[in-house]
């Protein structure tokens, strides 16, 4: 979906495909036809942007094979489907039935990391639209926490001022600028918006910045506006926004509340789980062990890295941080000029949501997607941008 900003530029809005994941390209080439075509007839558009999530092996297909690639690109257009952006930041195994810490790795010290992103960006020039000239790639917050220290931070600084080097030369040779953002989150090094402006500002580079995931936002109780003001302020590109919303509980100490929120406690991924305290932020890795006995001061509300639906917050006594996804949004395209000019809905929780919530089949699913680039679109258009065919 496309837009019209006051100013004359093109603000994109996609859904993230790594709510149905496929490791390989045959797999890819399936989603679009089972998942993303369904989505853009229910929503009535002619074109829908998708933000494609390429694990290692269908990465490796379509940059070694250029019959493949082509093959994609016109599967794209013959589905009314575009991509702009890709989420490179799981490498693989997001579908597996436990991913926890395993999508941290490989990370910005891994060699492997930065050979990824760049075949990503080697594909996404032949993905983009013929009449777009600008793609983006999000991709982990350089490392998780654990165990890094100034020997790691000077390795993922000498990849990403490497990988700023191709992009430079991809540039050179195809016509097309691909940027890389660094997309903070709850307990890796770059944790928040802030984390980010020092390792960035050590780059230097403006194919190197930041994708502001406003769940991960939400979660480490940053302030939209104080947020992206001090990356305006360090000269730091906010390379595409993933507009998501967290999970909220405002009275963490009742019993209901816990009961509430242990139904959100699941196997597959993290759900980092933050409170706000006088002495600074406060977390834990998962939501269970924030559940534990007094593992969190509860005397403050509790937000956990959990992505729930845009259109659909959970019932009382638990809420959704949309009202930070709106203020994030105003920040970044209701201004003079666009912050950013790619945002995606990133849900990708949807099959880890308590049973009474999830889709039990397909149609369900892009129903439950096409709502929430509805309320997306309704949020850009509040803000005075214009919907393009």
């Amino acid at each position: 979906m496309r837009f019209r900003h006051p100013d004359g530029t093109t603000v994109h809005l996609a859904y993230c495909t790594n709510v149905h994941p496929a490791e390989t390209l045959d797999g890819v080439l399936t989603q679009l036809r089972d998942h993303c075509e369904p989505v853009r007839r229910r929503l009535g558009r002619d074109r829908l942007g998708i933000g494609l999530w390429l694990a290692r092996d269908a990465a490796h297909a379509l940059v070694t094979d250029p019959s493949a690639l082509r093959v994609l690109r016109t599967e794209l257009d013959r589905r009314g489907l575009e991509v702009v952006t890709l989420n490179g930041f799981p490498y693989e195994g997001f579908g597996a039935e436990k991913v926890k810490y395993r999508v941290y790795k490989p990370d910005w010290t891994d060699p492997e990391r930065l050979e990824h992103t760049t075949a990503l960006a080697r594909v996404l020039t032949g993905l983009l639209p013929d009449d777009v000239t600008e793609g983006s790639i999000s991709t982990l917050p350089l490392a998780w926490r654990t165990g890094y220290d100034e020997a790691d931070a000077e390795k993922s600084r000498t990849a990403l001022l490497t990988l700023a080097e191709r992009l430079d030369a991809l540039h050179e040779l195809t016509g097309r600028s691909i940027r890389v953002g660094l997309e903070p989150e709850p307990g890796c090094v770059v944790e928040t918006t802030g984390d980010a402006i020092a390792p960035l500002a050590a780059i230097a580079h403006d194919r190197i910045g930041i994708c502001v995931d406003t769940c991960h936002l939400a979660t480490s109780f940053e302030d939209p506006q104080t947020a992206l003001d001090a990356l305006t302020t360090a000269r730091v590109p906010v390379v595409k926004t993933q507009l998501s919303a967290a999970l909220h509980a405002e009275h963490p100490h009742l019993p209901e509340v816990r009961e509430a929120l242990a139904a959100f406690d699941e196997p597959r991924f993290l759900h980092q789980t933050r409170t706000a305290t006088a002495a600074g932020l406060r977390g834990t890795d998962d939501l269970g062990a924030a559940l534990a006995a007094d593992a969190l001061p509860d005397g403050a509300p509790w937000r956990a890295h959990f992505h729930v639906p845009l259109h659909a917050a959970p019932a009382a006594p638990l809420t959704s941080t949309l009202p930070v996804l709106r203020a994030a949004l105003t920040r970044l395209v209701g201004g003079p000029h666009p912050l950013t000019r790619h945002l995606e809905v990133e849900t990708y929780t949807w099959q880890a949501l308590p049973p009474a919530l999830r889709p039990r089949a397909r149609t369900q699913l892009a129903d439950g997607i096409a709502a929430e680039l509805t309320l997306a679109r309704d949020l850009l258009t509040d803000l005075g941008l214009k919907e393009l065919p």
